[in-house]
């Protein structure tokens, strides 16, 4: 529970908009529980704005599109990358049923207890040979 003793609400002003905001005797209590001992220097929707937050209410500008011909079925597709010709570039349907069809990361990996045991009985074997050399 925060009791905000010692502290008093505090009229600011931002660096950047101008504008006058108040650092609550409640923020300063955080700020000084976090070990932060300068008061900020920006108001709260251009420090949003600094971050890159959705906060100051302007919209995300939308990723540019490149042009690139699908690998599977050949049609033309939009793609937020730049397309490498040493890579293969999919369209949506193409892509989402690629990757369906292929294993998951998680499924590579084996839980039971025999595996775990004998990878790390390999990993020991391997430090012990290198440490006899």
């Amino acid at each position: 529970m925060m009791f905000n003793e010692g502290y008093r609400d505090r009229v600011l002003v931002c660096r950047d908009c101008g504008s006058e905001f108040t650092f609550t005797a409640g923020e300063q209590e955080f700020y000084a529980s976090k070990g932060l001992a300068n008061s900020p220097s920006r108001c709260p929707s251009c420090r949003a704005a600094r971050r890159g937050g959705q906060q100051s209410g302007a919209p995300r500008a939308p990723r540019e599109q490149h042009e690139a011909v699908c690998a599977t079925c050949g049609r033309t597709t939009t793609v937020p990358f730049i397309p490498r010709e040493d890579r293969p570039v999919y369209c949506s349907d193409c892509f989402q049923s690629l990757r369906a069809s292929q294993p998951r990361r998680d499924d590579y990996r084996s839980y039971s207890s025999s595996n775990s045991y004998s990878g790390d009985r390999d990993r020991r074997d391997r430090r012990d040979r290198r440490d006899r050399w």
